[in-house]
Order: C-alpha cells, then sequence, then structure tokens
C-alpha cells in the first residue's frame, strides 16, 4: 500500500507518518532525506525540479520495494502534495502497481504549524533548511484542495488519537 502524507509545512506529517511506520511495520520514504542524501549540500536547490526528480526517485523506490512485498506499507513523505499532478503521480503508480493508495491530509491550526516550524528551525531538528513561515505562507498560497479521497487528520490532537484514526482509515483502504 502506498500512503500519500499531504498538507502544509509544519502541519505533522512527519511525526504521523513516523508514528505510523512504526505502529504498523511499515517504512516511510522522506523526499528532504533522500535529496540530502543524493545531493552535496551546494547543489540542494529547494526547487520544485529538484523536488519533482525527488519524487520520482522515491515512487521509484516505492515500487522497487512493493515488487517484493506487496503487503508492505510504504508512507510517502517530506512533500505537502500540494499540486494535483503531484497526487497524479502517486496514484498512477499505485495503479501500475495494482497497490492500494490511501491519502492522508494533515491540518492543525496555522498558529500551531509555525511554531512547529520555528521550533525545528531552532533546533536543527529537520533536514530540510527552507522550513520556515515563509514556506508554509508559499505553499499555503499556491495548495490545490486535495479532492481526492483521504483522511483528514487534526493534527493539534495527541499523537496517539491522530495514529489511532489513521490505522482505523488505512484499514479500510487496505480491504478494498
Amino acid at each position: 500500500m502506498l500512503i500519500m502524507l499531504a498538507g502544509l509545512p509544519g502541519t505533522g506529517k512527519s511525526t504521523l507518518a513516523r508514528a505510523l511506520a512504526e505502529h504498523s511495520g511499515g517504512i516511510v520514504l522522506d523526499k528532504d532525506a533522500l535529496r540530502a542524501a543524493l545531493f552535496p549540500p551546494a547543489l540542494i536547490e529547494y526547487s520544485l525540479p529538484q523536488d519533482d526528480f525527488c519524487q520520482q526517485i522515491m515512487l521509484q523506490v516505492a515500487a522497487y520495494l512493493l515488487s517484493r512485498d506487496r503487503h508492505l506499507r510504504i508512507f510517502l513523505d517530506g512533500r505537502p502534495f500540494s499540486q494535483r499532478y503531484q497526487r497524479e503521480q502517486v496514484r498512477t503508480v499505485a495503479g501500475k502497481l495494482g497497490v492500494p493508495l490511501a491519502i492522508i491530509e494533515c491540518v492543525c491550526r496555522e498558529g500551531t504549524a509555525l511554531l512547529r516550524l520555528q521550533r525545528d528551525r531552532d533546533s536543527g531538528a529537520h533536514v530540510a533548511e527552507n522550513r520556515d513561515a515563509d514556506l508554509y505562507f508559499d505553499v499555503k498560497s499556491r495548495f490545490e484542495p486535495v479532492v481526492e479521497p483521504k483522511l483528514s487528520i487534526d493534527t493539534d490532537q495527541p499523537l496517539i488519537t491522530c495514529v489511532q484514526q489513521a490505522d482505523q482509515y488505512l484499514a479500510t483502504v487496505s480491504s478494498t
């Protein structure tokens, strides 16, 4: 199963992805970690072409893993999936592989997201150096609503509650 985590920066996608992967024995593929592994720091651009390239590599890795074990849960993280074409690329790969696709959209109060971004920036906890309020508002201004079937999770709730909601949803998607 492919699980796409969508949402604005700071809405808790990575935290939820890691918690769900740990809970279910899944694998997290993180675009930001992939970019940091592929490119030397001087060549990291945080550009749309580089993001798209990293997503394609991420999807190739997912396809490789799922071709060996169709029962894996692969969480796609590190991208807000804010554009319809980005979500469609994932849907196409899931269709070609014949595996279910689940979309979890993380939402929270704007103040919460901005606080999380600032906290990560201050601590250096996130590998992507462009995660800040400017990125949040830029992505928000261009975000195309996720109209595909999805579960929206308010990550202002306790993490355990978010994991339980997502786990129930994923069980439903995997059984269809």
